[in-house]
């Protein structure tokens, strides 16, 4: 397995063969349960770690943290730049961040890496042959959780993709490929109907796949995709997409492979790592000694390989699936008279550490595997940008016909209405009488041809609005960037 080192991203156990330093957090509901169970395993096996504990999660929040986490936690992160992390629980109600975006977004963790494997017949799956990996984007998208109220009827939530950002996504994704093996790499986008946004995710895809010419490359629809993932698992080896799509389709890929429960991730940064089980909190099982801590415990696997601590990571990968193959498991996978609970899943595990499995495939991993570099964005010429239009948004109970003929009054001699839509459909000229509207109009208003437009113009236009009473709530600059529109037509345009 070569992987190439990026020197920077390395725990201090990499750089001095001592023990790593790991930040630890315990978290809500089952957590304390499945990170005592896990720690006790990875110790066990050989893990050379030093816990820093951190408090994070629902005290945390309800102590007066809006984002779940203090100072002192975000201290003991940038110290050890490793994180491994028990599900939390967030409050109920308004005002309350969740703790997993703002801990990816915060420290630059921009890859969620979320293998999904069958363990068939050890683990009830209709797909034995399954083994995908989910390579998901984890800073963009929708989860910047940008959303406004504008109207009575209407809200939004902005949809941000960067080049940079689908860049080094897609990089890593084919370099994953690349390091572990695999053959082929499956971009899943919703291209035909979001052109720009994911319009980039996916021309950067197919700009990068280029330089690997080792690895297959295709591509798939998400909503078609997810299907045929559900469906087929075994067309698919390495999965790379936006943000909410991988959110989505990992989750489905670990139900299909036989539980969630077994699910562990990554979240991969240039400088930092954390590790954790994809399940949430489940406080309705706390405290019970039935919660499956093997997702926390792959994910610690996975910790271990990142900190370059191999031979403990295969010892403990193989134990787990001798334990699966002896038919040893908690509720949720095996039958209800030969269920075993939390801690005693643990000691089951490690009484066969030094074992190998002899029906699932017993696990290898390199000495000098390393973790995967991270793409540094490069700057990059400039484009000619050029102003040709404003996007204004409305809140109005007119008619379509009406509000244009107000609109046009707020013109100057040189920008021309174009079009009027609610919802993304064209209402405005030659409207249908079938096409349902809201209180929620988007007027583009663009220069006529050969005329050129500032933005002192469009201010003028706005203050004639004012001073007219229309009521904009917001609005958009349209541009062409080396010539090239770079704003999306209407829905029958």
């Amino acid at each position: 397995m070569n992987i190439r080192v990026n020197p920077e991203s390395l725990n201090q156990s990499r750089r001095t063969g001592g023990p790593a330093a790991v930040t630890v957090a315990f978290g809500d509901g089952i957590g304390p349960e499945i990170m005592k169970a896990s720690l006790a395993v990875l110790i066990a096996g050989g893990a050379q770690i030093e816990i820093e504990p951190i408090d994070i999660g629902e005290r945390v929040y309800k102590s007066g943290h809006s984002a779940g986490i203090t100072p002192d936690a975000w201290d003991s992160l940038r110290r050890t730049k490793v994180f491994y992390k028990a599900p939390i629980t967030t409050p109920q109600g308004g005002g309350f961040k969740s703790l997993n975006v703002t801990i990816r977004k915060s420290l630059g963790l921009f890859a969620n890496v979320r293998p999904c494997v069958a363990y068939a017949p050890f683990v009830k799956t209709d797909h034995p042959g399954m083994d995908v990996v989910i390579v998901r984007e984890n800073e963009e998208d929708l989860y910047a959780g940008i959303e406004h109220r504008q109207t009575d009827e209407v809200y939004q939530c902005l949809k941000l993709v960067s080049r940079p950002g689908c860049e080094k996504i897609v990089r890593y994704a084919f370099d994953y490929a690349r390091a572990y093996g695999r053959q082929k790499v499956t971009c899943f986008v919703k291209d035909n109907i979001m052109k720009l946004t994911d319009g980039l995710f996916r021309k950067v895809f197919d700009e990068v796949a280029a330089e690997y010419p080792d690895i297959e490359a295709d591509h798939a629809i998400i909503d078609i995709g997810a299907a045929r993932l559900a469906a087929k698992p075994e067309r698919f080896d390495v999965i790379v997409t936006p943000n909410l799509y991988g959110d989505i389709v990992s989750d489905i890929a670990a139900e299909v492979a036989g539980s969630v429960g077994l699910g562990a991730s990554a979240n991969i940064g240039a400088q930092c790592a954390m590790f954790e089980a994809i399940h949430g909190s489940a406080p309705d099982i706390a405290g019970q000694d039935v919660a499956n801590p093997s997702g926390l415990l792959m994910a610690g696997v996975m910790m271990l390989v990142h900190l370059g601590q191999t031979e403990a990571a295969e010892r403990i990968h193989n134990a787990w699936l001798c334990a699966l193959e002896d038919g040893v498991g908690t509720p949720d996978i095996a039958a209800e008279d030969a269920a075993v609970g939390t801690q005693q899943f643990a000691r089951e595990v490690i009484a066969r550490l030094g074992q190998r499995p002899k029906t699932l495939a017993p696990v290898s991993y390199e000495p000098d595997a390393r973790p995967i570099e991270v793409w540094t964005p490069q700057p990059k010429p400039k484009a000619l940008k050029r102003l040709v239009g404003i996007d204004v948004f409305v809140h109005s109970n007119e008619e379509p016909d009406a509000l244009a003929g107000r609109l046009q009054a707020c013109l100057n001699p040189l920008t021309e209405l174009k079009m009027i839509t609610n919802r993304g459909v064209k209402v405005w000229p030659d409207p249908m009488p079938e096409t349902f509207c809201t209180d929620h109009w988007r007027c583009r208003i663009e220069a006529k041809p050969e005329k050129a437009l500032n933005k002192a113009m469009l201010v003028e236009i706005l203050r004639n609005m004012v001073l007219d009473g229309v009521d904009f709530v917001k609005t958009e600059h349209l541009y062409e960037f080396d010539g090239e529109r770079g704003y999306s037509l209407g829905q029958g345009q």
